[in-house]
């Protein structure tokens, strides 16, 4: 039997570590012991339009962030964390040529908050939330850092081209923004795009040549969605984004009927757009064409060849592209759209304006393209197939979607890393370009360039 004083004493100690235990439940907080987060991976991905921070957990990270205009920095602080290896990681990540941020800091705040400090080039206008689980990823805390002054890309695009040609005539006219006299064409902006409040010279310039025919291009997928992944590890979003750079040569050394081109590409570098912002930056410039280029993929390795997709109105044309059309469509889900952000719910709403004529645009175009493809790979298709693609829903402008082979193919894998087979591919898409626009020659559009 049990002295007293030995229970006493017992239950004195028992008492005493209750007591200790919450006294430090207290001072780590009800967070800490909600979540005690652990930090998995952290990636900075650096764009002209925006630069992305993601710190991905295995649980939800809770975030005070603050703006500090002068000198400009956003603080963020992260609770429930300890800093680790993989957050002063985020220091040497960041590169010397990321156009917003100029570093980034990173210390133990408090016991249970670690704090970063972003150190930026400029104002930005931040957004910053937190993204629920999705394909391989955890939960990721998100910051996006855009420019309080973004970048005209349609400005971009007529500076680009009056550098190329400064001392061409040609080129000082579309500097001047010169007007072109010609008949209205379905570019015609509507009074949500940017461009369309952009007053038109009172002189304007008759000249055939002045008209400079612009092709959007957009390499599917980027950042933090890799897109479909090969059996050998080939990413989708790099193989369309070197096939894009390879389009954008042939089409900025191209003129048709004396109109010179030239490509917009909407992604020219490894970060993710949403699928509505490919379709608004299409209409800034007002191209008169869009392509979205991609790689398929299938759950076995057996299907093989080129699609080409357009948009449709009433339903997809099979089941094997209204396959494919949901997942392209969930590319905002594994990118990471910022759900709650005003904007895009606005944006969304345009999508829903696509008009029979685009379509039928779309259609021409995709036949075209499909006949020159064909010509050097295989077809998985003979015919344009349709769906309710996000990417395409531009009302003004013809679109397409081309998948330019089945990545998760052995065989077309191997292809797709050939410089040889880009090339073969790129010639076929710029035959079939210009085969369009030999049938439907672009008319004018209400901004001068």
């Amino acid at each position: 039997m049990t002295p007293p004083l030995q229970m006493k004493r017992r239950q004195l100690l028992q008492l005493y570590g209750m007591s200790c235990m919450g006294t430090l439940a207290l001072y780590l907080g009800p967070t800490h012991w909600a979540w005690g987060a652990s930090i998995l991976a952290v990636r900075i991905w650096p764009a002209p339009d925006y630069s992305r921070v993601t710190i991905e957990s295995d649980t939800p990270l809770k975030f005070k962030p603050l703006m500090v205009a002068d000198p400009p920095r956003l603080a963020v602080d992260i609770e429930g964390v300890v800093l680790n290896p993989a957050l002063r990681e985020l220091v040497a990540k960041v590169q010397a040529n990321d156009p917003n941020i100029a570093g980034i800091r990173v210390g133990q705040f408090l016991p249970e908050v670690v704090r970063l400090v972003i150190d930026l080039k400029h104002g930005i206008t931040p957004q910053v939330f937190n993204l629920e689980p999705v394909a391989a990823y955890k939960h990721r805390l998100v910051l996006d850092l855009y420019p309080t002054t973004p970048v005209d890309p349609l400005s971009a695009l007529i500076a680009d081209r009056a550098k190329a040609t400064a001392h061409d005539p040609l080129g000082d006219l579309i500097a001047q923004h010169a007007q072109k006299p010609v008949a209205a064409h379905h570019n015609t902006p509507t009074p949500n795009t940017p461009s369309a409040s952009v007053p038109a010279p009172a002189v304007q310039t008759a000249s055939k040549t002045e008209r400079l025919i612009i092709v959007a291009l957009d390499a599917g997928h980027g950042g933090e969605d890799p897109g479909a992944i090969g059996p050998g590890g080939t990413r989708e979003k790099d193989v369309v984004l070197s096939l894009a750079h390879r389009m954008r040569e042939r089409i900025n050394g191209t003129t048709l009927n004396g109109n010179p081109m030239r490509a917009y590409l909407t992604r020219d570098g490894d970060f993710f757009i949403p699928l509505h912002v490919r379709v608004q930056k299409a209409r800034q410039v007002q191209a008169d064409l869009f392509m979205s280029l991609h790689a398929d993929a299938f759950y076995t390795p057996r299907p093989q060849g080129a699609s080409v997709f357009a948009l449709s109105q009433s339903g997809a044309t099979s089941s094997a592209a209204r396959w494919m059309a949901a997942k392209e469509n969930k590319a905002d889900l594994i990118g990471g759209l910022n759900v709650k952000a005003q904007d895009p719910h606005v944006q969304r709403m345009l999508l829903d304006m696509s008009t029979t004529a685009q379509i039928n645009d779309s259609l021409k175009l995709g036949n075209t393209l499909l006949q020159e493809i064909g010509r050097v790979g295989k077809l998985h298709k003979p015919q344009v197939e349709q769906a309710s693609f996000a990417v395409l829903k531009a009302p003004d402008i013809p679109s397409v979607l081309v998948e330019a082979a089945f990545i998760s193919n052995p065989e077309e894998e191997a292809k797709l890393n050939t410089e040889a087979y880009q090339e073969q591919l790129a010639k076929a898409m710029m035959r079939g370009i210009e085969g369009y626009f030999g049938r439907n020659p672009p008319l004018a559009r209400s901004r001068s360039i």
